[in-house]
This record gives C-alpha cells, sequence and structure tokens, in this order.
C-alpha cells in the first residue's frame, strides 16, 4: 500500500509550510484538520500525521506506539514504511479515516483515554461537536 497520496502529501506538505509561516510571523499556532492515519494491523501502534517537512521524510503529528502514553512529536515516514510485521504485514493508512477533528482534539482525548485508538472511540461515542469549516464560520 502507498502510504500517502500525491494529495495527502500535498495537504502534509501545505500544513507544514502555514505552520512555519505562522511561527515566523508570530502568529497563533496552527490546528490543523488535515490529518493522515497510520496503523499496525497487528497491535496498537497508531500515528495521526498532520504535517510533512521538505525532507519528504518527517512526519509531524500524534504518535502512539501502544503504551498508554501518546505524544506530539516528529517521525519518519521512512521508519514506518519500512516495518515489517508478523504474517508478511506492514503499517497501512486508513483510508476510511475522516480528518473532523483538529490535532489538539485528537492529542487531548488521547491522552485523557491512554491511546488513539481509545480516543477515537471516545470522540465517536461522546458525538463531540465537530469544528465548523471556515465558510460556515460567522458571516462567510
Amino acid at each position: 500500500m502507498i502510504l500517502l497520496t500525491p494529495d495527502l502529501r500535498a495537504a502534509l506538505y501545505a500544513n507544514a509550510a502555514a505552520h512555519r509561516r505562522t511561527i515566523e510571523s508570530g502568529g497563533i499556532e496552527p490546528d490543523p484538520l488535515r490529518v493522515v492515519k497510520f496503523f499496525s494491523p497487528v497491535g496498537a501502534a497508531t500515528w495521526l500525521a498532520t504535517e510533512l517537512d521538505a525532507d519528504g521524510d518527517t512526519l509531524f503529528g500524534l504518535a502512539d506506539l501502544g503504551f498508554s502514553s501518546p505524544e506530539l512529536g516528529c517521525f519518519s515516514l521512512r521508519e514506518i514504511a519500512s516495518v515489517r510485521l508478523p504474517f508478511g504485514l506492514s503499517i497501512e493508512r486508513d483510508v476510511h479515516f475522516l480528518a473532523v477533528w483538529p490535532l489538539s482534539v485528537w492529542a487531548e482525548t488521547a491522552r485523557r483515554f491512554g491511546s488513539i485508538i481509545a480516543a477515537e472511540r471516545e470522540l465517536r461515542r461522546s458525538g463531540k461537536e465537530l469544528p465548523q469549516p471556515p465558510e460556515k464560520q460567522g458571516g462567510g
């Protein structure tokens, strides 16, 4: 499986560029909605990526290796792609994943419930209010 389609790659690059511009201008750090989810089909390891560095390898997002301590930080696309699991499996991209909550909501919920998997279950169960698209917020 291709972990990043050209569209996903472009969206991740765009998020990284927006983050850099905001930091350089002293603005409020962005809280991106667009994320891609990678997961282990035979374990609890899960990653939510929101940015891809210009090197084409360094992702930023929420990483959860299944030890009840999800963390925001950087991780390597090459390393994720090189993981070989039992039965000839590898890390996969969740093609059905919908990026409807910003990264801060994922991070807060994952820390509270101990994993990205539990956070996803809780966010769906709770019906947590979805953010409004920019064109729906005030006046547009």
